[in-house]
């Protein structure tokens, strides 16, 4: 866009004429012209500060017109004017820290905020053009604050808390993406923190939440929670605090997910939360039990449960959360639950039966039970709980918790690879263990133990006198050798 400097010089006296007399249509071409101008950088970086200053004088006369106008009054073509405006300003911030510092300081940000505030008032006119109208003024803010720290702390001190809950309270998607982006953008570890010191503060972290369970083609608040909340424990834990069950299985899912990306030294999740999710799982765990009756196979608190475990799954297996081997009895309550768990299943039919028709797996088939695989994955646990940790493999011998696990190793299409997790969890639990060794070698052969099994850990199965001796591999005999 290329623009004389006659031509400018045309739109600046209407840009004058804009902050004296009677609005017309006119005018709304002239804003149209100068957005236009400001999309071309060379343009842009480059524009005199006289029509920057009447472009925010534009904006203080709208603001004083929609304070000072009665109901019944027609704000079309205000409104109209208002978003054009906006639009120029939008513009004249992209990428240029000189327009963004510019306008600061003539007042834009608190200006353009107070207009959003009267424009959210308005109940009367066409909805599209009001709509049009803070979208844009939404946006202007986004453009400002990018990169500007200054601009940032602006927007923060005069919008946080209420006017960010009204922007993302609006029933409109194209505006509450446009204020997620803005807050996105002015989110940092301070701010961060400020959201869990009060009540008000709070709502803004949880209405975030609330739309990404309610608007997931919306991408901005998965980022403000990813990228923002989950750096923040006491955030994390005051926010799940504050959940219904539905609620936090959303929340969960966004945190499994966070722990399924990347490299593991880019998760973004502190120790501290995995403590946290801990003793929630702890407090919580017999919920799941109710999932043994077909009619509670949606029960929100259960599910919760079921995501807690697949959490705790992934945390001990990477190095970041090691210290959750260390969780007060979090390896009592995994092995007691499974006890509960494997019991439950044997004194009737239910979904912790051991089943042997995997055709069920098939899509609708049982497979899609919320609590398929529970067992196989608390198995799972076990043995990362126990994986290097000599106390923990102490303690699921004094738990009685190395027969339970053997118990469990029957193929199961209940739970797909059981068996896996059992050879995984059995090899964690005897590594470097003597006494968990000889317990293994004293065990009455039950069926359930048998030397296939065992074979996969590296030991073989010898029956003598009614007990199996554990005796180890010889290079030969391990599968697959030559």
């Amino acid at each position: 866009v290329i623009v004389s400097s006659e031509s400018m010089f045309s739109q600046i006296s209407l840009l004058d004429e804009m902050c004296m007399g009677k609005f017309t249509v006119e005018h709304l071409t002239t804003l149209q012209t100068v957005t236009k101008a400001l999309r071309d950088e060379q343009f842009r970086f480059n524009v005199e500060r006289g029509v920057l200053e009447r472009l925010f004088a534009v904006l203080v006369r709208l603001y004083d017109e929609f304070r000072g106008l009665d109901e019944g009054r027609s704000v079309s073509l205000r409104l109209q004017l208002t978003a054009e405006c906006f639009r120029a300003h939008r513009n004249a911030c992209v990428q240029c820290s000189h327009n963004q510092c510019l306008l600061r300081d003539q007042g834009c940000i608190q200006v353009s905020l107070g207009i959003l505030g009267t424009l959210l008032k308005i109940t009367t006119g066409d909805p599209d053009n009001l709509f049009d109208a803070i979208r844009c003024g939404i946006q202007f803010l986004g453009n400002i604050a990018v990169g500007n720290h200054l601009c940032k702390a602006d927007i923060w001190g005069h919008a946080f808390p209420h006017m960010f809950l009204d922007l993302l309270e609006l029933c409109d998607e194209k505006a509450t993406a446009y204020a997620c982006m803005v807050l996105h953008t002015c989110l940092d570890e301070d701010k961060t923190e400020q959201l869990w010191t009060e009540p008000q503060h709070l709502k803004v972290a949880l209405k975030i939440m609330e739309l990404c369970r309610t608007e997931p083609d919306i991408d901005w608040p998965f980022l403000i929670a990813t990228q923002h909340f989950f750096r923040s424990s006491e955030l994390t834990k005051r926010i799940y605090a504050e959940m219904n069950d539905q609620e936090r299985l959303t929340l969960l899912e966004l945190i499994l997910a966070q722990l399924g990306e990347g490299k593991e030294e880019d998760c973004l999740i502190p120790p501290r939360t995995a403590q946290i999710l801990a003793s929630y799982f702890q407090n919580s765990c017999k919920s799941v039990l109710s999932l043994s009756s077909a009619s509670s196979a949606n029960d929100q608190k259960a599910l919760a449960v079921v995501r807690l475990l697949d959490i705790l799954c992934e945390m001990t297996s990477k190095t970041n959360f090691r210290t959750l081997q260390d969780h007060p009895d979090l390896l009592q309550s995994t092995v007691e639950l499974l006890k509960e768990v494997h019991l439950l299943g044997k004194a009737s039919k239910n979904v912790f039966s051991a089943a042997q028709d995997f055709s069920l797996t098939e899509p609708g088939g049982a497979a899609s039970h919320p609590a398929v695989s529970f067992k196989a994955h608390l198995i799972r646990l076990i043995g990362n709980l126990c994986h290097g940790h000599m106390a923990n493999k102490d303690q699921i011998r004094e738990l009685d918790g190395i027969a339970l696990i053997l118990d469990c190793c029957s193929i199961d299409s209940n739970n797909p690879f059981i068996s896996q997790w059992a050879v995984f969890a059995i090899r964690n639990i005897l590594e470097h263990n003597l006494e968990n060794q000889k317990l293994v070698q004293g065990l009455k052969r039950q069926g359930v133990a048998d030397d296939s099994m065992l074979r996969e850990m590296g030991f073989r199965v010898e029956q003598r006198d009614g007990s199996l001796l554990l005796r180890p591999l010889k290079k030969e005999e391990w599968h697959g050798d030559n």
